[in-house]
C-alpha cells in the first residue's frame, strides 16, 4: 500500500503514483510466490513459538504457500522486530508481535533500531492471554488481601518470565495500585519460574494462562487473582482485581501478526483472511479455549488501534515507574 505523501504532485507525480500502485497490485495479484517467512523474537518453546507454528501449520494450506516459523531471539524481539522492518514490503515477511515489540520497547529502550510506530502495519489479532498472581498451594496466604496483609510485615518476592515482560509490568502496575511491596525475580521464561515457585525459592509468580492454567488446575499453585476485566471461563473461582476493588488493575498479554509498512493492501487482506482461518480452526480454537485464551476477530486497521490504546496507556505508565531497559 503507497501512501499518499510518496506520490510527487503534479502530471508526472500522478502517473508515478499511479505506476506504483499497479506494480503493487500485480505483486499482490499473484501473492503468495513463495513460502512465507514469520519471524519470531523469541526461543522454541514459548508461547510465541509454539502458536506461530501451530497457526502456521494452518495457514500455509490455505495461502497455497508454506509458512515457515523463523526464530530469532534476542534484545527483547528487538533482533526479529529489526530484521522483518528491513524485509521487503511484499508480504512475504511477517512478525509475530506482541505487548513489547509494539507498545513497550519505544519507552523501555533508549534507542531501537526500528519504529514500532512507522515501520509496521497490522494483519491481525491472535489472542490474549490472562495474567494470574499464583502462589503454592501449602502457602497461608489465600487471597489477594491476605498477601497485601502480609508484605506490610515482609515484602514477597515474585517471578515472572522477564525483565519487562508484560507480566512483569502488570505486576508493578498491581504494585502501584494497591500499595503492595514486592520485588522481582526475572527468570528466563515462565516455566522457569513456575519450576522455582515450586521448589520454594519464590513466594509467588505472574503468569499467564498458557504456562500457569495446567499447574492451576492440577492444584500445583493456587491463584490468587487474575488481572483480566472478567473472570476466565477456566477459573471460574479466582476472582479478578477489579472484582477486589482495583478497577483500573486490569493487564494482558497479548500476540498479533505484522508485516513491514507498504505491503500491498490486497496481500495484507490476504494474509488476514489466512490468519482469521486458521486461529478459527479446530486445532487451534481447542488450544487456545483449554488454555483460557481470549480471542478477537479484528480486522488490520482495528488491530491498528487496539496496539495504538495499548502505547497511549502502557507507555506513560512504564516512563512513570521508570522501568528500563537500557541507559538513557
Amino acid at each position: 500500500m503507497i501512501a499518499p505523501s510518496r506520490c510527487a504532485i503534479g502530471r508526472r507525480g500522478a502517473l508515478a503514483c499511479m505506476a506504483s500502485l499497479g506494480a503493487g497490485a500485480v505483486v499482490a495479484q499473484g501473492f503468495p510466490d513463495r513460502p512465507i517467512r514469520w519471524l519470531v523474537g523469541y526461543p522454541p518453546g514459548g508461547a510465541s513459538d509454539v502458536f506461530a507454528r501451530l497457526i502456521a501449520g494452518e495457514m500455509g494450506p490455505r495461502l497455497g504457500q508454506p509458512v515457515v516459523v523463523e526464530n530469532r531471539p534476542g534484545g527483547g524481539a528487538v533482533l526479529a522486530s529489526e530484521l522483518a522492518s528491513r524485509a521487503a514490503p511484499d508480504g512475504h515477511t511477517l512478525l509475530h508481535v506482541d505487548n513489547g515489540i509494539l507498545v513497550a520497547n519505544p519507552a523501555l529502550y533508549a534507542r531501537l533500531p526500528y519504529d514500532p510506530d512507522r515501520d509496521f502495519t497490522g494483519v491481525g489479532f491472535i489472542g490474549r492471554f490472562p495474567l494470574f498472581i499464583v502462589v503454592r498451594p501449602d502457602n497461608p496466604i489465600v487471597d489477594l488481601p491476605g498477601l497485601l496483609v502480609a508484605a506490610r510485615a515482609r515484602p514477597p518476592n515474585y517471578g515472572t518470565p522477564g525483565i519487562a515482560s508484560p507480566h512483569h509490568l502488570a505486576m508493578e502496575m498491581v504494585k502501584r495500585r494497591s500499595g503492595l511491596a514486592a520485588e522481582h525475580v526475572p527468570y528466563r521464561g515462565g516455566p522457569a519460574a513456575m519450576l522455582d515457585l515450586l521448589a520454594g525459592a519464590l513466594d509467588c509468580a505472574v503468569i499467564d494462562c498458557a504456562t500457569g492454567l495446567p499447574f492451576i488446575r492440577d492444584g500445583h499453585v493456587r491463584a490468587l487473582a487474575v488481572l483480566s476485566e472478567e473472570r476466565s471461563a477456566q477459573t471460574p473461582g479466582v476472582p479478578t482485581l477489579r472484582s477486589l476493588g482495583f478497577a483500573d488493575a486490569i493487564a494482558y498479554g497479548w500476540q498479533g501478526m505484522s508485516v513491514p509498512v507498504g505491503t500491498p493492501a490486497a496481500a495484507i487482506a490476504r494474509l488476514h483472511a489466512g490468519l482469521m482461518a486458521a486461529v478459527g480452526s479446530d486445532v487451534v480454537t481447542g488450544r487456545m479455549d483449554d488454555l483460557g485464551i481470549e480471542r478477537a476477530a479484528l480486522s488490520p486497521p482495528a488491530f491498528q488501534e487496539f496496539v495504538a490504546r495499548e502505547a497511549a496507556i502502557w507507555r506513560p505508565l512504564i516512563r512513570e515507574l521508570g522501568i528500563r531497559i537500557d541507559a538513557a
